[in-house]
């Protein structure tokens, strides 16, 4: 039987298992039905591009999506302490030692994670941090669809630590957790774990490793001379652009040094850069500053400028001095090493930047400079054209 052509809902539907951690019948049944419909074409491309593990199940869909290499803005995004982690684990522990469909009370749960939680400082709910903490790890866990609230409201634990809500634990709860080819216990560390990742043949290691780096990561820089994931890329750019571009939304570009996935236009969930957040302007200032002054910073063999930290704190001092006036309040009254801290965590961020270990110099990475701000002509206060 001849093969349904890879159509544009096919391309819809590998966006949705990109996009999400996965598809719950039960919340998104249209999506699901979608995903259903063209689940051997996307298996096979799956399978074929990424390695990833692909689950169709009759109440959710998951693709699980293991990285290269793990980077800070791949955790859960509304946790912001290590506890926060940590409560959530000791959740996901609670859980497995109750039947489907049972109900427990937050008390009940508030009592069991004091007893198994690791952290060297012991839990106490009294303590507003505390309970805001595990505040944070019900609602992720609500969202997830990995808890059930049947009574009650989460948010008042905030300001009372004797607060009930009742939960039930439903189904999809036992897949949160991905399977493992080994016992956890039998790892020794992160890395450890990712390497259990490439068992599989080389060639389609190299593939896997690739096509994950370019769409999981917001670019793919070479690292060295001989780097052989950048000469994959280089070796096979034709298929690998009329691939993408056949199977997705993406666009294929391959420089000397980097590589990476862009679109035409805003769309979907889709996390872009610039955005529309003030502090791209800045880093889009600075990236045009840098252009300028290219003899001043010469750039290695890999297309990477370093610098000292007080040699980025120049550049952003000229930056101030050239465009604040055009800057949103925040930043223009903002201090010098807070503009400094927001700037370079965001490059850092999104693969622009980063710190040399050795010596703590500063590493500006090539993709900087493909895309540079400055204000037009008419632009009232603007010094620079």
């Amino acid at each position: 039987m001849e093969e349904k052509e890879f159509d544009e809902k096919a391309k819809e539907a590998l966006e949705l298992l990109f996009d999400n951690f996965w598809i719950l019948r039960e919340k998104d049944a249209e999506n699901y039905q979608l995903i259903r419909e063209r689940e051997g074409m996307l298996r096979r491309y799956i399978s074929e591009k990424f390695g990833f593990r692909f689950i169709i199940h009759q109440h959710f869909i998951k693709m699980e999506k293991i990285p290269v290499e793990p980077e800070s803005w791949m955790g859960v995004q509304e946790f912001t302490l290590p506890m926060d982690y940590a409560l959530f684990c000791c959740l996901l522990a609670f859980l497995e030692n109750k039947m489907v469909d049972e109900q427990f009370l937050l008390s009940e749960l508030c009592e069991e994670i004091i007893s198994v939680y690791p952290g060297v400082v012991p839990l106490d709910w009294t303590n507003y941090n505390h309970r805001k903490s595990l505040i944070r790890v019900l609602q992720t866990a609500k969202d997830y669809g990995v808890i059930k609230v049947i009574d009650g409201d989460i948010h008042q634990f905030s300001q009372n630590d004797e607060q009930e809500v009742l939960y039930e634990v439903p189904l999809i709860s036992r897949y949160f957790m991905r399977s493992y080819p080994k016992d956890l216990f039998q790892f020794g560390s992160l890395e450890q774990l990712l390497e259990e990742e490439w068992k599989s043949p080389r060639s389609e290691s190299r593939r896997h490793r690739v096509y994950r780096k370019l769409f999981l990561s917001p670019s793919l820089l070479r690292d060295s001379t001989d780097d052989a994931d950048f000469n994959y890329l280089r070796n096979f750019r034709n298929r690998i652009r009329e691939d993408i571009e056949k199977h997705t939304g993406y666009k294929f570009e391959l420089y000397k040094n980097t590589a990476l996935l862009t679109v035409n236009e805003r769309r979907g969930k889709l996390t872009l850069f610039p955005d529309q957040r003030a502090v791209m302007d800045v880093i889009l200032q600075v990236a045009g500053i840098m252009r300028e002054r290219h003899v001043e910073f010469p750039r290695d063999e890999l297309g990477r400028v370093y610098m000292t930290a007080a040699d980025f704190d120049r550049i952003l001092e000229e930056a101030r001095e050239a465009y604040s006036i055009g800057w949103g309040k925040a930043l223009r009254e903002s201090s010098q090493t807070s503009l400094f801290h927001e700037i370079y965590s965001t490059m850092v961020e999104w693969r622009l930047a980063a710190k040399e270990k050795d010596t703590g110099r500063l590493i500006l990475f090539p993709l900087l400079a493909r895309t540079v701000g400055i204000y037009p002509k008419d632009f009232q206060g603007g010094t620079h054209s």
